[in-house]
């Protein structure tokens, strides 16, 4: 793995939700997932899936008052599966923007949100070690 392409990956898809994130809502699934994205600074309107309403109830709420909406369900296979089904009930009436989870799927070594600040913290720090290493030779 190429830590800094990685790295700036990862950080160029979180800029871009910081912005979208000002008019689009994320979907996640559980409040760590939320403390996980304030802890990046992403603050604007995240609706969590696991808060005792159905998906078909919730995406309906979502589509009367969206356009678009940012998923970042886990990238397990349960995560996979709840993305397909809320874009399954969104389609035709609200946008739903996958590709972040694409991203973090394809640069981290984690499977969920609420492990990303932990996860990017130690990758800058790898980065940060691995570009002292190789300024010595």
């Amino acid at each position: 793995m190429d830590h800094k392409a990685a790295l700036e990956e990862i950080e160029r898809a979180i800029e871009e939700i910081r912005e979208k994130n000002k008019e689009t809502p994320i979907i996640v699934e559980g409040e760590k997932d939320v403390k996980a994205l304030h802890s990046m600074d992403i603050k604007g309107v995240i609706i969590t899936v696991h808060r005792g309403m159905e998906i078909a109830n919730l995406c309906d709420y979502i589509a009367a008052n969206y356009k678009e909406v940012i998923i970042l369900t886990d990238w397990d296979r349960k995560g996979w599966q709840l993305c397909r089904k809320i874009e399954r009930n969104l389609k035709g009436r609200t946008k739903c923007i996958t590709e972040y989870r694409l991203i973090f799927a394809k640069n981290s070594m984690v499977k969920d949100i609420e492990s990303m600040p932990t996860f990017l913290k130690n990758l800058r720090r790898r980065v940060k070690r691995e570009k002292i290493f190789s300024d010595d030779f």
